[in-house]
């Protein structure tokens, strides 16, 4: 049985993809792989493969300690991707961003949630064969859709008309998020309510941190804030609402598109060659606020098109879906022992 270890905090802070993307891995191997490989999580004993999750400092001085096998470094941000996420000084952002790459160039073995960031890290000088694509996927057992009558009494419990039309979008409250255009969205179509779940997972170091606690702590009449919660909750606004939007201007592969397709909902984004890269024609999409809006207001106009969307979700789900990550994640762990022996990495 092959051993892998897992090397992660990427639970440690509730509120961010990186968390979520982990446990879904975790939970794959566990439920579905369990007679393949011997999974541990943060330990040091000798093992044939190491998958490093995050970047902490302490995982970047074990990484060489020769118990570690074949090491795998999971890529979840790129250096640029962090603006508009945290606001260091200059000086410390440049060491930090030198330190993101060092760590990746540690690796021995990169995977990538998009494929569009293959050319960006080969350019920040990783060799491009030692980097490959495997998507997010999430669990239909945690996001699946719910029945109408269990959407009706989770809207009850809300205090949401049966009736009113709901956009909701979440993610960590922050500039590359969109949250200026999702509350902008909010002022100009007041007869909608919109709500968004995640809050200040960096704290005060969040790019933009008092403009955003204003916003949050007094948001429109129409804006509901509902902060960091547990993704048991989250499941339940997936469900209820009319149109999933997130506004980002930037991503990798947001764990919570994922969800919302699972869980059925139609999807609007804005226009960003990432998306295009991985889920292209499963959703609605406007490339600015403009453009967001109008699509906003074509749906509510013309309610088929909202069902056309949420087939379209299940196709997404479908493609993206536990099942078939399986198959892939199997492979690729194997084809990485197999490559770890014959280069001498892994002592049997």
């Amino acid at each position: 049985m092959i051993k892998i270890n897992m090397f992660s905090e990427a639970d440690s802070v509730k509120g961010q993809g990186v968390g979520s993307a982990y446990l879904e891995l975790i939970r794959l191997l566990k439920t579905h792989l369990a007679d393949k490989f011997e999974v541990t999580i943060n330990q040091h004993q000798r093992v044939d493969l190491t998958h490093y999750h995050t970047i902490n400092p302490t995982f970047y001085l074990n990484s060489f300690s020769k118990k570690r096998g074949r090491k795998i470094g999971y890529v979840h941000f790129l250096p640029e991707t962090l603006a508009g996420s945290i606001k260091l000084p200059q000086f410390m952002m440049q060491i930090f961003y030198k330190y993101v790459i060092s760590f990746y160039k540690r690796m021995d073995q990169i995977v990538v949630v998009n494929p569009i960031f293959i050319d960006k890290l080969v350019a920040h000088g990783l060799k491009r064969e030692k980097i490959a694509y495997i998507p997010n996927f999430v669990t239909k057992s945690v996001f699946y859709e719910k029945s109408a009558e269990e959407k009706q009494k989770i809207r009850a419990e809300l205090g949401i008309p049966a009736d009113k039309f709901v956009i909701f979008g979440d993610g960590q409250v922050q500039e590359r998020k969109g949250v200026d255009d999702f509350v902008k969205l909010a002022r100009n179509n007041p007869e909608i309510q919109f709500i968004w779940a995640g809050g200040f997972s960096f704290g005060k170091i969040t790019d933009g941190y008092d403009h955003y606690k204003e916003l949050v702590d007094n948001p429109p009449a129409n804006v509901i804030f509902t902060g960091i919660i547990d993704r048991n909750r989250l499941v339940d606004y997936c469900n209820i609402c009319n149109l999933f939007l997130l506004p980002s201007f930037d991503e990798l592969f947001p764990m919570s598109v994922l969800e919302a397709f699972s869980c059925g909902a139609p999807v609007l984004l804005r226009d960003l060659d990432l998306y295009r890269a991985i889920i292209d024609g499963y959703y609605l999409t406007g490339a600015d606020y403009a453009a967001l809006d109008a699509q906003i207001k074509n749906v509510l106009a013309h309610p088929n098109i909202l069902e056309e969307y949420k087939q379209k979700s299940n196709e997404a789900s479908s493609k993206y879906s536990e099942e078939n990550l399986t198959r892939i994640w199997q492979q690729f762990y194997q084809d990485q022992y197999d490559q770890g022996v014959k280069l001498g990495q892994i002592r049997r």
